[in-house]
Formats: structure tokens, sequence, C-alpha cells
């Protein structure tokens, strides 16, 4: 039985990401070409919307032939920007400038760290509902979690109604590295009280009493 504790969500230092008050023109994607993170539905969003969309990313060997295949052909379009893999000191200007950051996954995402350093920056994301999605983002607040295509397309024209103050709130909130520490040392503090523990044991055995009763 596994014995958890606690659900700890990574950290930013403060200061790695600079709030960008005012919005780019232009969608931006970061992240792996693979088949799970759908840079094809980053493109056909971007298209759809009619905005331009700058592609930052990693092509691992294992997704190569992927990114031949299904990829390679989608960014023969004006409004189609290859980047390539970034650096982590580009990622502040490319992820700020931005007007928005898509992130239509297509698979259980542990995390997600890009969707709060774009919220760092005050950027809003446009994500698909998948993983971990729903507990980093707030709908409405941070961005909008959408489930398909059109709903996606809606969404980046209603990205212009957000604050990008409240998300650089929201990340501050939430996901700074102080914030992540403290959560850790609340635990520890916790677990290493035997008052605490004995508290905890009493009424896990309590439980366990009403459930077999």
């Amino acid at each position: 039985m596994r014995n958890w504790q606690a659900t700890i969500y990574h950290g930013l230092p403060q200061d790695l990401f600079r709030f960008h008050p005012e919005p780019g023109g232009y969608l931006a994607f970061l992240g792996r070409a693979s088949p799970e993170k759908r840079v094809d539905r980053a493109i056909e969003i971007a298209k759809r919307a009619g905005m331009t969309l700058k592609i930052a990313a990693k092509v691992d060997r294992a997704d190569r032939r992927y990114f031949k295949r299904e990829i390679e052909p989608l960014l023969n379009d004006p409004h189609i920007e290859w980047l390539g893999e970034i650096s982590d000191k580009d990622k502040d200007a490319f992820l700020g400038s931005a007007y928005a950051l898509l992130f239509p996954i297509d698979w259980p995402e542990p995390f997600g760290l890009v969707m709060i350093e774009s919220m760092a920056c005050g950027t809003p994301v446009v994500a698909y509902d998948g993983g971990s999605v729903s507990e980093v983002m707030e709908h409405g607040v941070t961005g909008f979690i959408v489930n398909e295509i059109e709903q996606a397309v809606e969404a980046v024209g209603r990205v212009r109604d957000l604050s990008r103050a409240g998300c650089r709130e929201f990340f501050e909130k939430r996901f700074t590295s102080s914030r992540m520490a403290s959560d850790y040392v609340n635990v520890y503090m916790r677990l290493a009280d035997p008052r605490m523990r004995k508290m905890e044991q009493s009424m896990e055995s309590s439980l366990r009493a009403v459930q077999s009763a």
C-alpha cells in the first residue's frame, strides 16, 4: 500500500522569468516534437485562428521518423516558424513575447513545466485537458482548458480578455520554488512530530474499524 503524504507541485525561482505585461502577436509551442505533444494540433489551431505559430521544439532520436513523416510537411506555411530547440535563457523572451502558449497534449501529462514557465511570464495557456493540466491551470484565469480543435480556436480568440498580471500572480502563489520548499518542509515536520504521527495512526485505525463494521 502506498504511503501517500501530499501532492507537492514543481516550483521555479520567482525571478527566473520576467513578467511581460504586453502580449506579442504570435502563438508559441515549446516542447518535444513527439506524437504525444501534438505539434500538428498546434499548427492546425494556429492556422484556423489566423495567427503565426512559432515552434521551439526538440526532435529526439526516437521521434525523427515521426517528425519527418508527420510534422515536417506541415512547416511549409508562411505563418509557421520552426525555431528548433532553444536554450533555457531564450525561453523568457520566447514565452514572454507570445500572445499565448499552445499546449495541445494527447497523453496523461505528469506535470507540464512549460505551463508554469509561461504563466511566470504572464502569458496565458491554451491546453488540452489531460493528466495534470486541470490541476496546474485555472480555467478562465491562466488560460483555457479545451477538448477539441474548435474549442481551442475559440479559446485563442478569448485570450485577449485574460489578465497577464493575473497569470503571473497565479504563478507566484502556487509555483515558486520557495512555495515548493515550504510545502516539503511542512510535510517533513508533520512526519517528524511523533504526536502528529500518533494522531494520524489513531484516525486511520478508527477509519478502518468503521469501514469493516
